[in-house]
């Protein structure tokens, strides 16, 4: 069936206006690559804020799609399918992990993570026991409760009363969580290893070293959100086994299913006791079309010579992110892991990401921004030598628009 083609105006004529979407709309992908309706190509540095791990239309990811496709879709959780139990069992094989849940997106993996560590807490030792301790200017999804949990009011506004008995104490500072800290009270730890949404900020390795003390001291779980830093994103399958710390749960998405919707809560079989039967529960989670395109996901990042060459991309966009900032005065230091990179602006250019952003569009490049004053890179995981040589060439004509030169 031929359709017409759409505009943007129709976004504003149809959609719940919560997005603000640029006037570029993609309609072709093909490994780093992606066309617009106009036919103008574009690197993409953005991966779809870390998500299209392995680029569009990775020829790996369709044929499992297609065969799956071909067998069965979908089934309600009354029945277990073999797509989510092969994958349940490789996540496991990889990780801590002994028991998984599934669902369809970040912010529902950390629900379940969220709602885990309180009942666990709820049936080894009270109900008083319920209290989070998360950090300012984390992000951790869009419900009610994720977006409570996470440190940033603005997206809190209009939607009060919250949850209660979640606090916030500093990133990266262990005596503002001590100061929170309570063995009657909390049950929980929340932290991404790196903070994706505020700014691509590594964890320091002592700060969370120290979080994993101070929950074994309390009683409490310590939970990561990797829905951003996971799948290989920093040259390790899972953030956390770069650092040498072992979370209790752990959320991850994004990049689970290569840009089809699958996300997973991983846990050890201790404290995944705690969700019975009728507990929790997720139409779509753990789905068969889902979980086929998740296992080939992982089965292609998980291998060694993939997840070296993160690191060897890693250092080749940071040198040459790093030299345009010191060509043009744009960069105080580029920071992050692996390919979650996060290139800070000066003081004279704070505030002016989103210049930078539309100007690399205009040159054919897509990056992402992390607040007003990070330029976020987030590429495909396998992106070529030469289109990184030719998206930062690209991004230096955007930075000389901007800077006027």
């Amino acid at each position: 069936m031929n359709r017409e083609p759409v505009s943007r105006e129709l976004f504003d004529e149809v959609m719940v206006p919560n997005y603000a979407p640029g006037t570029v709309i993609p309609v072709k992908g093909e490994g780093s690559h992606v066309w617009d309706q106009e036919g103008k190509e574009y690197i993409d540095l953005a991966g779809g804020i870390a998500v299209t791990c392995l680029g569009h239309s990775h020829p790996g990811l369709v044929s499992a799609l297609m065969d799956q496709a071909e067998k069965i879709w979908h089934l309600s959780n009354v029945m277990t399918n073999e797509p989510a139990l092969r994958l349940a069992k490789t996540l496991c094989g990889l990780t801590f992990a002994e028991r998984v849940f599934f669902a369809n997106s970040g912010g529902e993996a950390n629900e379940a993570a969220f709602k885990l560590a309180r009942r666990y807490s709820w049936e080894h030792f009270g109900p008083e026991k319920n209290e989070i301790i998360a950090f300012k200017n984390a992000f951790h999804g869009r419900t009610l409760f994720t977006v409570s949990v996470g440190g940033q009011p603005k997206y809190l506004e209009g939607f009060e009363p919250a949850p209660g008995g979640i606090h916030h104490a500093d990133f990266n500072d262990l005596e503002s969580v001590k100061k929170l800290i309570s063995r009657d009270k909390t049950c929980a730890v929340v932290v991404e290893p790196i903070q994706g949404e505020g700014g691509v900020m590594p964890g320091d390795g002592e700060f969370l070293k120290g979080l994993r003390e101070l929950c074994d001291d309390n009683d409490a779980l310590l939970v990561f959100d990797e829905v951003q830093s996971g799948v290989g994103r920093t040259g390790h399958l899972y953030a956390y086994q770069m650092y040498g710390v072992t979370p209790d749960i752990l959320s991850t998405a994004k990049g689970l299913g290569g840009g089809f919707p699958v996300a997973a809560m991983l846990t050890t079989e201790k404290v995944g006791k705690s969700l019975g039967v009728g507990t929790h529960g997720s139409t779509y989670g753990g789905n068969a079309l889902a979980c086929a395109v998740a296992q080939r996901v992982i089965d292609t990042v998980s291998q060694p010579d993939i997840l070296k060459g993160v690191a060897a991309r890693s250092d080749h966009l940071r040198k040459g992110m790093m030299e345009i900032g010191e060509r043009y005065g744009i960069f105080s230091e580029v920071r992050g892991s692996g390919l979650l990179l996060g290139c800070v602006l000066t003081e004279e250019w704070q505030g002016k990401a989103k210049e930078f952003l539309n100007a690399g569009l205009e040159e054919g490049v897509m990056v992402l921004i992390a607040g007003p004053s990070v330029i976020r890179l987030a590429p495909s995981l396998i992106i070529p030598e030469p289109d990184l040589d030719e998206a930062l060439t690209r991004f230096e004509a955007a930075v000389k628009k901007v800077c006027g030169q």
